[in-house]
């Protein structure tokens, strides 16, 4: 799959620095997992993709119990505090386009994420756009490569 510089540039491991949400009102940024989260995002020479994000102070579940009978409230938490999604990539142009298979959030299966890359020393950034409603946020994730 790297048939370009910027595709062998991207393939292998990176954990991630920060995430960071641009909203519509100037100078509101969220950090949806908090200042400090984890992640990995991974690809593969052959044209796969994973990334996986979470909060770092995610509380545990209980232990004993299959999560397929815990209590709706312990699984929401969840799945709000961490994010994943894996499928095939590409390079077009100066974007890497994410073509979603497999998800924790089903609404993503079958769409493509257009993520703009930008490259530093041993440093990754990946922004996107998402509309919400009427407006549009803007997502900025660094990464870098793993020690």
């Amino acid at each position: 799959m790297p048939e370009s510089e910027a595709g062998s540039r991207l393939v292998g491991a990176w954990k991630l620095l920060s995430w960071q949400i641009f909203g519509a009102d100037p100078g509101k940024i969220t950090e949806p997992f908090g200042a400090e989260p984890i992640g990995l995002l991974q690809y593969t020479p052959d044209g796969w993709m994973s990334a996986a994000i979470g909060r770092n102070d995610r509380s545990p579940l209980p232990t004993g119990v299959s999560p397929r009978k815990m209590q709706p409230e312990l699984l929401a938490d969840a799945y709000r505090t961490f994010f994943h999604y894996a499928g095939r990539w590409r390079i077009q142009g100066d974007a890497v386009i994410h073509s979603v298979e497999l998800s924790l959030n089903p609404n993503l299966v079958g769409t493509d994420q257009v993520r703009q890359m930008t490259f530093g020393e041993a440093r990754l950034t990946l922004s996107g756009i998402e509309p919400v409603g009427d407006t549009e946020r803007r997502h900025v994730l660094h990464w870098q490569r793993p020690d």
